[in-house]
């Protein structure tokens, strides 16, 4: 090769948008039955491995799922991949077992009652073929322990059911009696169990001892700690640290940094609460740990900003090491533009250097070297900018929509009303933007019209808006129905396979 030859690398293509197909529901509703309050799911998580699923409700249940399709044969699917073994199958699941995690609880100080719907649940790191996660609802944290106990029963017991009389026992007698060997007794008139029953010649007939036999396992949840009193306000965030040992957790106004062993005491490391609470403008609505770098984390406001921290730096980081944040654009203030900039929830991608963020309206990238903006918006709920009025008045505005993003990194996902949610290709080139309908049928409202970025810069700074129109939907988005929200979802962490709440039944997908 010349020196003055230069290397233009090939431009990659874009992955191709996937087919999503159903896979599996549980808690499945007959058409019109009426959802019990209490049945309605209020967090869904995947544990690291993808092998187990919890989802938290609003009665305080944590209900736990298995994978059952790795199971199979006995080899585990790393080593039948090895093997070059072609695995068509897709990630199946089945019910584990289910737990009572919060109950009602009253305040008698502030004359509160606290709810026991849980809002965030964590898988922690398994040990010794126990599982661990921490659940919260708005004060109270539980860190558990999932694990197989063996139920022992006795057996082989030496009475002979036929000969006892009544309810006598060997342990009847008042006081020991002298006894020899072979079982007889200097004093044959004694026996043990009442005047009917006599031994044979030559004592005891021959002894059998019980025997403990462990027939049946049956799956135990204990609570092994519990993290009370730290909160003054709603809990909105629960993440633990990839160092293993601590976690956060995070209300409207502080961040507390816990250790999981230690459930007495907390240490406060962002307060943003402001001398006079007058003075307050904005308040921490989602918080989450790097997954790689234990010293970092990252929090969102309900100004539609993240601030990303470094507890190297000072004990208390009410400093923060970077701010994103997107410049407003100028004339477009309106009475609901705080209200629709609130980021509902934050995630960082897998390896880290992204962060995913969900406000009212749309789905942001953010890369975690650029702090100019956002390398790309995908625009979630455009059409229904006109409809601001009437979402206000029936407290629709304040839904707080989750989102996640595909182990690979190449792909987000969120929720929308009428049970649909919406994934959007994110690698350079892409545009990938399906809507999907959380049912039997996830393609019905589907019409394969890719939308084009409306405005597109390099790849590197690729700043790309699209998403805004729904198959099925008016321009004033009139054919949705506001009461069935999809708010919780979670994205399988090595395959393309995602869990999402409707109502009270879970929906998994694949593709």
């Amino acid at each position: 090769m010349n020196g003055g030859d230069e290397v233009v690398a090939a431009p990659v293509d874009p992955p191709q948008p996937l087919d999503w197909k159903f896979s599996q529901v549980f808690g499945e509703r007959t058409a019109g039955e009426e959802v019990q309050e209490v049945d309605i799911i209020s967090a869904i998580e995947f544990d690291k491995t993808g092998d187990h699923l919890a989802t938290g409700d609003r009665g305080g249940r944590v209900v736990l799922f298995e994978r059952t399709d790795t199971k199979d044969h006995g080899v585990p699917r790393r080593d039948l991949e090895r093997m070059e073994y072609p695995i068509s199958r897709h990630p199946e699941f089945r019910y584990k077992t289910e737990f009572q995690s919060h109950e009602p609880e009253f305040d008698y100080l502030k004359s509160l009652e606290i709810e026991e719907k849980i809002n965030k649940i964590r898988w922690c790191q398994a040990a010794n073929g126990a599982l661990f996660l921490l659940s919260t609802n708005d004060k109270t944290i539980k860190f558990w322990k999932v694990q197989e106990k063996k139920v022992k029963k006795i057996s082989d017991m030496n009475l002979d059911p036929s000969k006892a009389v009544g309810n006598a026992s060997i342990a009847s007698s008042s006081a020991p009696k002298p006894w020899v060997a072979n079982g007889g007794s200097p004093d044959r008139s004694y026996n043990t169990l009442g005047n009917d029953f006599s031994f044979p010649p030559g004592g005891l007939p021959s002894l059998r001892l019980p025997v403990v036999t462990s027939q049946e396992t049956n799956l135990v949840a204990r609570c092994r700690r519990v993290y009370a009193h730290a909160h003054d306000y709603h809990i909105n965030s629960v993440s633990n640290n990839s160092d293993g040992e601590t976690f956060i957790s995070a209300d409207d106004l502080r961040i507390n940094l816990w250790n999981l062993e230690i459930s007495n005491q907390s240490f406060n490391i962002v307060d943003v609460k402001p001398a006079n609470m007058e003075d307050l403008t904005e308040v921490i609505t989602s918080a989450e740990f790097h997954p790689t770098h234990c010293n970092m984390l990252a929090y969102s406001s309900s100004k539609g900003s993240i601030r990303l921290i470094d507890l190297r730096q000072s004990a208390l980081c009410d400093s923060h090491a970077k701010l994103f944040e997107e410049p407003e654009a100028p004339g477009s203030r309106s009475f609901f533009t705080e209200i629709i900039a609130s980021m509902s929830d934050i995630k960082f991608a897998k390896d880290g250097r992204y962060i995913l963020s969900r406000d009212y309206m749309t789905l942001k990238l953010w890369d975690i070297n650029m702090d100019a903006g956002p390398v790309a918006t995908f625009q979630v709920h455009e059409y229904l900018r006109p409809k601001l009025c009437d979402l206000y008045e029936n407290d629709s505005i304040f839904d707080k929509f989750e989102c996640c993003l595909s182990g690979d990194g190449l792909r987000v996902a969120t929720g929308s009303y009428s049970n649909l949610f919406r994934v959007f290709g994110c690698a350079p080139g892409s545009t990938e933007a399906t809507t999907l309908e959380a049912s039997k049928n996830p393609m019905r409202r589907q019409v394969q019209t890719p939308s084009r970025p409306s405005r597109s810069l390099s790849s590197i700074t690729r700043v790309v808006r699209r998403g805004a129109e729904i198959p099925g939907v008016d321009a004033n988005g009139n054919s949705f129905d506001f009461t069935s929200k999809l708010l919780h979802l979670a994205w399988h962490p090595t395959e393309n396979s995602i869990a999402c709440a409707a109502a009270n039944s879970l929906y998994m997908y694949y593709a």
